[in-house]
């Protein structure tokens, strides 16, 4: 009887070591596809937030227009450095941000608000059709360009693409989001969205054919819109969390 109840204990025994195991093992495994899952949507986040700000496709006929006269080869030339000139913008902003915030005093909920009015301001113009004269392009800059070698710095990368907006939305993004996983899946959404205006620019004189100057003003009338909600978004979360801290 003492043997077969030390038997019956050590199969006890045994039995809880092995649910143990696979309850540890479906747990990490858990914890490893909720932390994809969430790695995945802060890419796909940021990703569309820098798109819908950014707005490339607005770009293509401003594009279109300053290299009507390049070859095939300059116009791809020009999209790289473009493309290169937006990702290291973008990238100094995300870093660097917060200790400018720093040195001059300004709240991370001050930037929020200041950079959701410019967001709003980028999105009414893009539903009104002023996006260009908005980021200072008008038809004298569009004729300097043309007369300069290379346009990939000014004004394409700025200010056409990187602006105060899309600025302080990586600054203001950086603030949320800073643990060291969070960073790398932030910088590849900006690599991700240096890549797509490559693509785009790349291709540009072919969209333009494609969608026309009707199509490229529908879509960027409908960017506009998301590009309004992410900058009423950034001014609510803002005022939000100045009422939760002086109440």
């Amino acid at each position: 009887m003492i043997k077969s109840y030390i038997f019956d204990s050590e199969s006890i025994t045994n039995k809880n070591i092995i649910i143990t195991y696979f309850h540890a093992k479906a747990s990490k495994n858990n914890y490893i596809y909720f932390t994809n899952q969430y790695h995945m949507e802060l890419f796909i986040y940021l990703f569309a937030a820098l798109f819908s700000v950014l707005n490339p496709i607005g770009t293509v006929p401003i594009f279109v227009g300053l290299t009507q006269h390049d070859s095939q080869k300059e116009r791809s030339r020009i999209s790289l450095w473009t493309a290169i000139n937006v990702f290291i913008i973008l990238l100094v902003s995300y870093f660097i941000g917060q200790y400018v915030l720093t040195f001059f005093g300004i709240s991370i909920d001050a930037l929020r608000i200041a950079g959701g009015i410019v967001i709003v301001n980028s999105g009414f113009s893009l539903l009104s059709g002023k996006f260009n004269k908005k980021r200072g392009i008008n038809k004298k800059i569009e004729n300097e360009a043309q007369q300069r070698n290379d346009i990939a710095l000014t004004p394409l990368a700025i200010p056409m693409l990187a602006g105060p907006g899309s600025m302080s939305l990586l600054i203001a993004f950086y603030q949320e989001h800073h643990e060291i996983n969070e960073i790398i899946i932030s910088s590849l959404a900006i690599l991700a969205i240096a890549v797509a205006i490559f693509a785009i620019l790349k291709s540009a004189h072919y969209l333009a054919r494609i969608l026309g100057a009707s199509g490229i003003v529908a879509i960027s009338r409908i960017v506009g819109f998301i590009v309004i909600s992410i900058g009423i978004q950034y001014i609510v979360s803002a005022i939000v969390n100045i009422i939760k801290g002086n109440f």
